[in-house]
């Protein structure tokens, strides 16, 4: 399956394989989780909530996506990138919609990244494990 669009994005037909394959993934484990993935803009592309899943994680599993996309990097690694630096802890924690913990992937196509995909509804580990295999199954890491 193709999961770039002949722009710089990803099809909505991968988005939506992505999604299900998380969800799939999550369901074979037993947790309940929110699946977002959204385009290298951060626009939604797809969506898929399983019943049970936590109600606030609807906007996290969005916001996890919207942070891998805006950044090209796992949401777990961002204080790790952080380090030390006080000012850049303070500053980040007071964006809207930045998420820096785990369950957020880019989707990333070579060099570039093209959007992400957030889980979020198990233990952050949890979650990027069921984004992984949305990746998996369109065909990118």
């Amino acid at each position: 399956m193709e999961a770039r669009t002949a722009t710089p994005g990803v099809s909505w037909e991968a988005a939506s394989a992505a999604a299900a394959a998380a969800v799939r993934h999550a369901q074979a484990n037993g947790w309940r989780i929110n699946v977002a993935v959204v385009d290298r803009g951060g626009n939604l592309m797809a969506f898929l909530r399983m019943p049970g899943a936590f109600l606030h994680s609807i906007d996290i599993a969005i916001d996890k996506a919207y942070t891998a996309a805006s950044f090209g990097f796992p949401t777990k690694d961002w204080m790790a990138a952080v380090g030390h630096d006080e000012g850049m802890k303070l500053g980040f924690a007071g964006r809207p919609r930045l998420i820096v913990f785990g369950g957020g992937l880019p989707l990333r196509d070579g060099d570039d990244w093209i959007g992400g995909i957030g889980v979020s509804g198990a233990s952050a580990e949890q979650d990027e494990e069921c984004a992984a295999a949305g990746l998996a199954a369109i065909g990118l890491t």
